[in-house]
C-alpha cells in the first residue's frame, strides 16, 4: 500500500497540534492542584506544606486540622469551583454572542444578580449582619437569595437576548447594553439602601465585596449542585458552540438550532452568575480574562478552549484569593478587588484594540 507523504505530514502536524493543547491542559491542571495545596497553608496562620499534606491525607488532630478543614479548605474549593463556573459562563457567552468582550460581569448579569440578592436581604430578611469579620454576612435562607438573584439576572439576560436578535447589533453595542444594565441595577441597589436600616445597608455593601471566604461546606454543596450540571451541558454542546463561532447561517446549515443553543447557554450562564453572587458577592472579570488568556495559546476550538478557560479561571480566582490573604496580613482583602485590578486593564486593552482609530 502506498501512502502519500503529504498525508503523513499533515497527520503528524495535526497530532502535534492536538498534543500541544492536551499538554497545556495537563500543565494548567497540575498548577491548579499545586496552588490549591499552597493556598490551604497560606493565611494569618502559616501552615507548612508538609503539614497541609499530612492533615489532608491522615486527618491529624490539632489546630492545623481545625483551620484547614473548617476554614481554609472550603475557601479554596469555593475559589476553584466559582472560578471554573464564571470562566465557563464567560467563554460560552463570547461564543454564542460572537462578542469577545462578553462575560457575566461586563454584560451586567452579575450586577443584576446582586440586585436580586439585595432584594432578598432587605425585603425578605434572607441575609443579616454578623458580629465577626469572618461571618459578616449570615445567610438565613440561601435558597431564597439564589432564587431572587437568578430571577433578577434572568431579567438582564432577557434584555440582552432581545438586543442580540438584531443582526446589525455590533459587539460594541452589546457592551453598551451591559453598561446600561449594570448602571440600572446598581441604581436599584442604591434605591434599596436608601430605604434600608443601617444593618441592612452594611449587609448589602459587604455583599458587593466578592469574597470567597464566606463559603461554608453547606454553601459549597449548593454551588456544586448548580454549577456541575451547567458545565456538563456546556461540554456536551461544545461542537454547537464551534458552529456558532462561524455565524448563525453556518450553524443552521450544520443542523444546529442557533436560537435554542444561544438561549439555553445564556440561561445557564445567568444561573451560574446568580449562585456565585448569592453566596460570594460580585467577582468580576474572571469570565473575561481567562478565555482570552487561553485563546491566545490554544486557539478557538471549544473542545479545548472551554476546559482550558475553566481551569485557568480557577487558577486566577484561587491565586487572587491567596494573594489577598497575605498582601496586607493579618487583614484579608476581598478577592474581587484583585480580580478587578487584573481584569479592568485587559478590558480597556480589548476595547482599544477593537477601535484602533
Amino acid at each position: 500500500m502506498h501512502l502519500d507523504i503529504s498525508t503523513v505530514k499533515e497527520s503528524g502536524a495535526y497530532a502535534g497540534y492536538i498534543q500541544k493543547k492536551i499538554l497545556f491542559l495537563s500543565a494548567c491542571t497540575g498548577c491548579l492542584i499545586v496552588l490549591a495545596f499552597i493556598s490551604v497553608g497560606v493565611g494569618s496562620v502559616m501552615i507548612p506544606f508538609s503539614d497541609v499534606v499530612q492533615t489532608l491525607v491522615y486527618h491529624t488532630s490539632g489546630n492545623a486540622e481545625m483551620i484547614i478543614w473548617n476554614i481554609r479548605l472550603p475557601r479554596v474549593l469555593a475559589a476553584i469551583i466559582c472560578g471554573i463556573g464564571l470562566a465557563a459562563g464567560g467563554v460560552v457567552l463570547q461564543s454564542v454572542l460572537r462578542n469577545p468582550l462578553s462575560s457575566p460581569y461586563t454584560l451586567g448579569v452579575s450586577q443584576a444578580a446582586a440586585f436580586g440578592a439585595a432584594i432578598a436581604i432587605t425585603m425578605f430578611g434572607a441575609g443579616t449582619l454578623g458580629r465577626l469579620v469572618s461571618d459578616a454576612i449570615v445567610v438565613n435562607n440561601p435558597y431564597l437569595v439564589t432564587i431572587c438573584a437568578f430571577l433578577s439576572s434572568l431579567a438582564a439576560t432577557s434584555v440582552i437576548l432581545l438586543v442580540a436578535k438584531y443582526r446589525s447589533t455590533s459587539p460594541e453595542v452589546m457592551i453598551l447594553v451591559g453598561v446600561a444594565l449594570a448602571a440600572l441595577f446598581t441604581a436599584g441597589i442604591t434605591f434599596l439602601q436608601y430605604f434600608s436600616s443601617a444593618e441592612q445597608i452594611a449587609a448589602i455593601v459587604f455583599w458587593t465585596f466578592g469574597d470567597v471566604g464566606r463559603a461554608t461546606w453547606s454553601d459549597l454543596a449548593i454551588i456544586i449542585a448548580v454549577i456541575t450540571p451547567c458545565l456538563v451541558y456546556f461540554m456536551v454542546k461544545r461542537w454547537d458552540y464551534n458552529a456558532l463561532d462561524s455565524g448563525d447561517e453556518m450553524a443552521k446549515s450544520l443542523g444546529v438550532n442557533a436560537e435554542q443553543v444561544r438561549t439555553v447557554a445564556m440561561f445557564l450562564s445567568s444561573l451560574i452568575a446568580a449562585v456565585v453572587v448569592s453566596f460570594l458577592g460580585i467577582i468580576g472579570f474572571i469570565g473575561l480574562v481567562s478565555p482570552h488568556m487561553v485563546r491566545r495559546i490554544i486557539g478557538d476550538d471549544q473542545r479545548y478552549l472551554l476546559p482550558g478557560s475553566c481551569i485557568v479561571g480557577g487558577i486566577i480566582l484561587l491565586g487572587a484569593d491567596t494573594v489577598a490573604r497575605i498582601i496586607i496580613a493579618p487583614a484579608v482583602l476581598p478577592a474581587g478587588v484583585l480580580t478587578a485590578f487584573l481584569g479592568a486593564p485587559l478590558f480597556l486593552y480589548l476595547l482599544i484594540r477593537r477601535n484602533p482609530s
